[in-house]
């Protein structure tokens, strides 16, 4: 019987999804076999086709797995107690956290999206325009109560801010001067700027 976990604990899928991610952001999605993911993880062909089917679910779920995450704790934000400011200006800091904090995860996704079927990247996208929803719920909650400013529509508003998130992996480097903690600030407060009205 094969083993589901390695000398570290590590699940089958956890340790194929490190690999993946590691090598897809090292040497590119198109370029990396499925051969080296597995070596990479220590499994054989049968684990990864077991748990993922194909090289390109592995892809999908590099970032299904960050936009899992930014989703639940985006939702938290959203049904918080607390002034809609202050919900609004703790998500745009922590979706800006999360993806430094998984930034190989998001750099591989924005440079690798064309690869995935029309089938799942419309899943992906569907996905993401979800949270992105959520995310102009907030901002229209606080235009209507007249806390922001409905100068703007809140879709550009939306599009602002995922602008900067989505760039991040093209210029964010963890030996920079800036915390992640302080880029999410920065660009929370520019948020929020924009919105006083």
């Amino acid at each position: 019987m094969a083993r589901t976990t390695d000398e570290s604990g590590a699940p089958v899928p956890q340790r194929l999804l490190a690999a993946a991610t590691r090598l897809f952001a090292e040497q590119g999605y198109d370029r990396t076999s499925v051969q080296e993911i597995v070596e990479a993880a220590g499994v054989t062909k049968g684990a990864l086709y077991h748990y993922f089917g194909s090289k390109e679910d592995l892809l999908q779920e590099v970032y299904a797995r960050v936009l899992r995450l930014q989703q639940e704790r985006l939702d938290a934000y959203a049904e918080a107690d607390a002034p809609v400011e202050d919900r609004l200006r703790g998500a745009a800091a922590d979706v800006v956290v999360t993806t430094i904090e998984n930034l190989d995860d998001a750099a591989i996704f924005f440079r690798s999206m064309h690869h995935l079927s029309p089938e799942k990247n419309k899943q992906v996208r569907g996905e993401r325009r979800r949270y992105h929803e959520r995310f102009r719920a907030l901002i229209e909650e606080g235009q209507q109560s007249g806390v922001f400013s409905a100068a703007t529509p809140a879709d550009l508003v939306v599009d602002y801010h995922f602008g900067s998130v989505h760039h991040l992996s093209t210029w964010y480097r963890p030996d920079g001067p800036l915390t992640p903690q302080q880029v999410a600030d920065h660009l929370a407060d520019l948020l929020l700027r924009a919105l006083r009205p």
